[in-house]
Order: C-alpha cells, then sequence, then structure tokens
C-alpha cells in the first residue's frame, strides 16, 4: 500500500490561520501586531524569492515589518548597526537576517549579534543552548515544523527511534533536541557521511528525517516498511524536459519509497512550508514574551 502523504502546505496552511486568529484578537484587544523585520543582503535568487514568500506569509496573518534590502558590498560594522538599530526598537519582536552572506561578512558574528529575544530563526547560542538543555525560548524553524507534521499526522513518537541523517546546526542537531523532550520521547541516532553502517542505522527508524543534501540519497534498501520519512532535502537535478532546465528532488528517492513508507513526505510540498509557518509562529511567540515582560 502506498504511503499516506504528509501535506505541508495544508499543515501551514492550517498554522498560519491559527495564527492570523490569534493576531486578530491581539489587535482587536487594542493591542499593534507583531512585528517582523528581515535583512537581506544582495540579490541572491533563492534567498531574494525565500525572503519574498516569508513577507507575502507574514502580511497574510496580520504582522506588521518589512524587508531591508541591504547592498552586497555592505560592510560588517553596518549590518552589525543595522542589527543593533532594530535590537534597540521596542516596535520590533522578530529579527531575521537572510543566510547566505557576502563572504566578506563573518556569519557567525552577525548571528550573535541578534538580541536572543528576536533571535526567530533560534540560531543564537543562547537559544540553541536553551533548546539543548530541554527549555526552548524559542526553536529553530525547520525542526519544530517537522515536530509540528508529525503531531498533526498523529504519528506516535514515544519510544519510537528516530534516525537524523545529517547533523547540521540548522536541521540535524535542533531535530535531535526536539525529539528528545518530554511529550516527544523518541529515542534518537543522528547520523552524517561518516557514520558506519550507515544504511542498517537508517533501516532500524520508525522515523527517518533526511537533512543530507543529497538528491535522492535515500532509497527503498534504507527504508524500514510502515516508517514515517521526512524529507528536508531540496535538490535541483537536471531535467530537459522542464522549461526550467531541472526539477526540485529531496533527499529522499520518493517514488521508490513511497511504496515501502507508512507515511512521507513530498518535496516540494512538504517540509518547506513548516519552515515559513513555523518562523511567523516563533514571531508571535516572541511578541507574547516581550510584552509579558513589559507587562
Amino acid at each position: 500500500m502506498p504511503a499516506t502523504i504528509i501535506s505541508g502546505t495544508a499543515i501551514a496552511a492550517s498554522l498560519r490561520e491559527e495564527l492570523s486568529e490569534r493576531v486578530q484578537g491581539i489587535v482587536a484587544e487594542g493591542d499593534r501586531p507583531p512585528c517582523l523585520k528581515v535583512l537581506l543582503v544582495g540579490d541572491h535568487p533563492a534567498s531574494t524569492s525565500y525572503v519574498r514568500a516569508k513577507g507575502r506569509a507574514a502580511r497574510a496573518v496580520g504582522f506588521s515589518g518589512e524587508t531591508i534590502h541591504l547592498q552586497d558590498d555592505i560592510s560588517e560594522a553596518d549590518l552589525l548597526a543595522r542589527i543593533a538599530d532594530l535590537n534597540d526598537d521596542p516596535q520590533v519582536d522578530g529579527i531575521l537576517v537572510q543566510l547566505p552572506l557576502p563572504p566578506h561578512i563573518d556569519e557567525t558574528a552577525v548571528i550573535h549579534a541578534i538580541d536572543p529575544r528576536k533571535d526567530v530563526d533560534c540560531f543564537h547560542p543562547t537559544n540553541a543552548g536553551l533548546l539543548a538543555a530541554g527549555a526552548p525560548y524559542l526553536a529553530p524553524c525547520t525542526p519544530a515544523g517537522i515536530i509540528h507534521m508529525i503531531r498533526r499526522s498523529h504519528i506516535d513518537t514515544v519510544g519510537k527511534h528516530a534516525v537524523i541523517l545529517g547533523r547540521s546546526n540548522i536541521v540535524g542537531r535542533p531535530m535531535a533536541s526536539l525529539l528528545l523532550q518530554r511529550g516527544i520521547d523518541a529515542t534518537v541516532t543522528v547520523c552524517h557521511s561518516k557514520s558506519a553502517q550507515l544504511t542498517a542505522l537508517c533501516q532500524s527508524a520508525d522515523i527517518l528525517i533526511a537533512a543530507i543534501g543529497r538528491a535522492e540519497f535515500v532509497g527503498p534498501d534504507m527504508v524500514k516498511p510502515g516508517a514515517t520519512v521526512i524529507d528536508v532535502g531540496i535538490n535541483r537535478v537536471d531535467d530537459p524536459s522542464r522549461e526550467r532546465g531541472y526539477r526540485l528532488v529531496g533527499d529522499v528517492a520518493f517514488d521508490r519509497v513511497s511504496h515501502i513508507a507508512g507515511y512521507i513526505t513530498p518535496v516540494p510540498g512538504g517540509v518547506g512550508p513548516m519552515t515559513i509557518a513555523t518562523l511567523l509562529e516563533n514571531t508571535l511567540h516572541a511578541y507574547r514574551s516581550r510584552r509579558e515582560v513589559q507587562d
């Protein structure tokens, strides 16, 4: 039997609707809406497209804010000064600096410069540390979005073996921390390109999360029958039959794996929409936390 498709598009739409209702309630009580400011440096096509999508989603749920587009030759000092201004602005709840940055700018210095209370990407070491300690203030958008997908699909995690293929600071490591949280209580293994017996480890997973950045790396021989397979990858592969000359695929060979898995996410339309929806959720959480402190 083919796997049940977990539609990130549908779940994200539901989450955005819930967020919109909360924002409407905030405004109805006479308060200002949450404010998200995005800093975009340069004209990287993928970054520009992604930031545009974030802006549309933020406006759709009733947030205020803007995208601040900066030239790619801006100095690191000037970028840090812009971040400092946003940190000090009491009307700004969330700050996001779109990565990657030009080579002359130290991404680590930029991430560290953002006020952790406004760090809606959850890359600041303070937020990463809180997450690892089991007391998260915010959670990185992609891993948190995956947790939403699992929960809203009513997939049991308690005591289940979750294998994460990839150990990045953006997905793999925080994903492991979230899966270990109380109430989720999975047993977690994190794999990477140098892991011994990688296929066998993946085959043992009740929940397999692929975030290795290699097109269709996970084949049917790596998946336990009935497992939940979450595909984080977005890869371009040449396809002369397409008008653009390429197509997007994940890290999982979807057509072959979908006949073995119990649940599976597609690419596109899976994890991607959840990342943006969870960014909005983080911004609302940051807004409420700051308002509680002010009150």
